[in-house]
């Protein structure tokens, strides 16, 4: 059996925030943009891996009470949301910075060996980065 990874979805409290973030920070490139009432799906992707895309959204399926504890949660940082790897970590960290990101953790050596450092989405998302 062969499987791989489509799309992983990554909820946001504002998609406004988070599109901004992604792509003008991180440049992943919009592929897909649907409003529907109060909620939003972009889908964005690196160029280089066109397969793979994150799905921004801030719909939850629920009673309004559901929907309220999720973004408490999501504001908290209580989920994690994805995993990059990039080829100029330091570089890249400098932008996020600059950019006015919540770093959690500057670029270090891991116990495990990957280079990487942790920085928070606009949303409270925990977004990790190794060096590649």
């Amino acid at each position: 059996m062969d499987i791989t990874v489509a799309r992983c979805f990554v909820t946001v409290n504002d998609p406004d925030k988070a599109l901004a973030f992604y792509r003008d920070v991180l440049g992943l490139q919009v592929l897909n943009d649907v409003a529907k009432g109060d909620y939003r799906w972009i889908t964005v992707g690196a160029p280089s891996q066109p397969d793979v895309q994150l799905v921004l959204s801030n719909y939850v399926q629920g009673s309004p009470e559901d929907v309220e504890v999720v973004a408490r949660l999501v504001a908290k940082g209580a989920f994690n949301a994805v995993h990059f790897r990039t080829a100029d970590l330091d570089g890249l960290f400098v932008a996020l910075e600059k950019a006015g990101a919540e770093i959690v953790a500057e670029p270090a050596t891991q116990p495990w060996g990957a280079r990487d450092g942790a920085v928070r989405d606009p949303s409270g998302n925990l977004v990790r980065i190794d060096q590649a």
